[in-house]
């Protein structure tokens, strides 16, 4: 069993449920995927769970199952993949009561703007990696820039200043204290370091 399988059957089974994970763990290993495989999902598990430590059982097991199935479809289409991911999960926990909370939790990762405390700490351990140290970025910079390899150069920086642009102008970037305390600094200098690398300062 993959240690995506394990966290979701320990999530489910700490809400009650035996629903499986189904084709997860074969989504997150589709080859087109550069970031958003199972590196990804599992360190926003372990994220979510630290900002999450002060959350009970039940809320931190809701949480743990939208990390595992944000990005469980990933075709490069925003907005549908994070809605198709969100139908996804609907179907594989029917019957758990909280399969639509998950639902929700995931398709608020499309837009990364929520005022539910909950969502909140999802929405920082997504943004997590901004604020690796500087090798951990490059990695990430590098796989995101694969996922895209069929965009020509010159549609690429463009595309990426502008995202990165709207992150750097986020102030504060994390909504949560305990986010902000550890990622806040590190994340504003990588994203200004790969804007002045794009010719596009901040």
């Amino acid at each position: 069993m993959s240690e995506l399988e394990a966290r979701w059957r320990d999530a489910v089974r700490g809400l009650g449920g035996t629903q499986g994970p189904g084709d997860l763990a074969d989504r997150y290993a589709e080859p087109h995927r550069g970031y958003h495989n199972a590196d990804h999902v599992l360190a926003v598990v372990r994220d979510v769970n630290v900002l999450a430590a002060d959350r009970t059982a039940r809320e931190r097991a809701v949480l743990t199952l939208a990390a595992l199935v944000h990005d469980v479809i990933y075709d490069g289409v925003p907005g549908e993949d994070e809605r198709r991911s969100a139908e996804w999960a609907r179907e594989r926990l029917a019957g758990l009561p909280e399969a639509d909370a998950v639902a929700d939790l995931v398709l608020a990762t499309a837009d990364h703007a929520s005022d539910d405390p909950l969502t909140c700490l999802l929405l920082d351990a997504d943004l997590a990696v901004l604020g690796s140290d500087p090798a951990a970025y490059e990695r990430y910079r590098t796989a995101v820039r694969a996922e895209y390899a069929h965009v020509p150069d010159d549609a690429w920086r463009v595309g990426r200043a502008n995202v990165l642009r709207t992150l750097a102008r986020r102030d504060p970037l994390y909504v949560t204290p305990h986010a902000r305390a550890r990622w806040e600094a590190r994340a504003k200098a990588n994203l200004a370091a790969e804007l002045s690398s794009l010719g596009d300062p901040p």
